[in-house]
């Protein structure tokens, strides 16, 4: 049975007092026995200590981001193995925010997924259409060429560390949210684009998370869709009564 996953984004927010109050009210509020794993990803220079402050609660600490080379001169980037050094076993590749405002293309992130499984994480990957894709229609052939191009090139038993982020783009931040039933959709295509590339056993394993807009309000009704696993959750995990609400929303 695939995981139910809630993970909250925190992106370029919270800083060191901030998120240590944040991390406090999560660890105090959130249920010890709920059905959904818990994820949270701080600012990069919040990573250690969140995985200090977390260590006694099943709560998992996220990475962002990463380089795709094992060290080097890269100005201003973290490896994978600095990463499992402080702790964190899981990184967020291919948010739609990386791809339009770094040119993170599906080649670069291709090689950062390499690497990452390379060193036994878990990689959340993320993709998804923009709004001019699903005017004209042609969002199930942008979101198949972005698994194909970033992510068929693993092997079957590498998809045991992998979690998928459906991400619509023009329902990031805008308020706007696909229609649960949309994002059924869109769900099932990818279960059925995984099951053709691989295997029907992977295509059901994998966990497939919403990402765009999820608010208290409209989680029980996204979380209910058969194919629907979680969520990546972008400004309501900056909340803890929000995000604590979305991960009871199972």
């Amino acid at each position: 049975m695939r995981k139910k996953i809630v993970a909250g984004n925190w992106k370029m927010n919270k800083n060191l007092a901030e998120t240590k109050t944040l991390l406090s009210e999560l660890k105090t509020n959130l249920q010890k026995a709920r059905e959904a794993e818990v994820i949270v990803a701080p600012t990069a220079v919040n990573l250690y200590m969140a995985t200090e402050e977390l260590q006694q609660v099943d709560i998992k600490v996220a990475a962002q981001n990463m380089h795709q080379a094992e060290n080097g001169a890269y100005t201003g980037e973290i490896s994978a193995d600095m990463l499992k050094r402080v702790g964190v076993e899981t990184v967020i590749l291919g948010h739609s925010e990386r791809r339009a405002y770094f040119g993170e293309t599906d080649e670069l992130l291709a090689s950062k997924v390499s690497k990452a499984l390379q060193h036994d994480m878990t990689v959340i990957f993320c993709f998804g259409e923009e709004l001019q894709d699903r005017k004209s229609d042609n969002h199930f052939a942008i979101v198949e060429n972005q698994l194909k191009n970033g992510l068929f090139h693993i092997n079957t038993e590498d998809w045991k560390n992998v979690v998928l982020a459906y991400e619509p783009v023009w329902a990031i931040g805008t308020g706007e949210t696909a229609s649960p039933e949309q994002a059924q959709e869109m769900h099932a295509f990818i279960r059925n684009t995984i099951a053709k590339a691989y295997t029907q056993q992977i295509a059901d394993e994998v966990s497939i998370l919403y990402g765009g807009s999820v608010k208290p309000n409209n989680a029980n009704e996204i979380f209910a869709k058969p194919d629907v696993d979680g969520g990546l959750i972008g400004g309501a995990s900056l909340d803890a009564e929000s995000f604590v609400a979305i991960v009871n929303a199972f």
